[in-house]
């Protein structure tokens, strides 16, 4: 299966999302690549500290691709890997339409805020756009992340996805939490720290659970 983690709006924990879901189906036994399509690079700089972190047993592939080569190239790996999953920037690229044209899902996390939820209608053209002219489904799941602990900006903000009829919505918030930030400073997805933040953990799982049960059932 191909994820790509997008959007349109930068800061939404696009990053932490690919992450966290490229750790979480290697530790499930399966042949994971990490695709890094985002001109920041952070997916290649999480990748270096965790070879660094973890000295080289990283457990899954990582490379990097841009623009059309990233749909010409993902043709050629699907193959060779049991799910990829592809990190792209946080504008409407050249990078991102491609690695959508050919994924099974596209994710998309929201901060619970005006300028983030301002984006929705436009992805939404976006995703249709690309349904338009992909050959096999396109599955869009949307998504709070970095949310408040309290607060009814969440409850706000659910309601203006759920009100989407491109993307399915997942009532399963990440809570703006340090541990992912800590996390991901030592390379590490939320369910491998040695301290481990049971909410993260469990928020995180359930968020996957909900994209496809066989992520974490398998």
């Amino acid at each position: 299966m191909v994820f790509t983690v997008g959007g349109i709006k930068g800061g939404s924990g696009k990053t932490t999302i690919a992450t966290n879901l490229t750790v979480l189906l290697s530790k499930q036994g399966f042949d994971v690549l990490l695709v890094d399509a985002d001109e920041q690079e952070t997916s290649t700089d999480f990748t270096a500290w965790r070879e660094e972190n973890l000295q080289g047993e990283i457990g899954f592939t990582a490379i990097k691709l841009s623009g059309e080569a990233v749909r010409s190239q993902i043709l050629k790996l699907v193959p060779k890997y049991d799910h990829i999953v592809i990190d792209t920037g946080g504008r409407d690229t050249t990078s991102q339409r491609a690695a959508m044209t050919v994924s099974d899902v596209y994710l998309v996390p929201f901060n619970p805020r005006s300028f983030d939820l301002w984006t929705l209608n436009k992805v939404e053209r976006l995703v249709q756009e690309i349904r338009a002219v992909q050959a096999t489904p396109l599955t869009a799941f949307a998504f709070l992340n970095r949310a408040d602990p309290k607060g009814t900006d969440n409850n706000d903000a659910a309601e203006l996805l759920q009100a989407s009829e491109v993307f399915t919505y997942l009532p399963t918030p990440l809570i703006n939490r340090k541990a992912y930030s800590n996390a991901a400073s030592q390379g590490l997805g939320v369910v491998e720290m040695e301290a481990k933040d049971p909410k993260a953990t469990t928020e995180i799982t359930k968020l996957f659970e909900a994209i496809n049960p066989l992520i974490v059932n398998r």
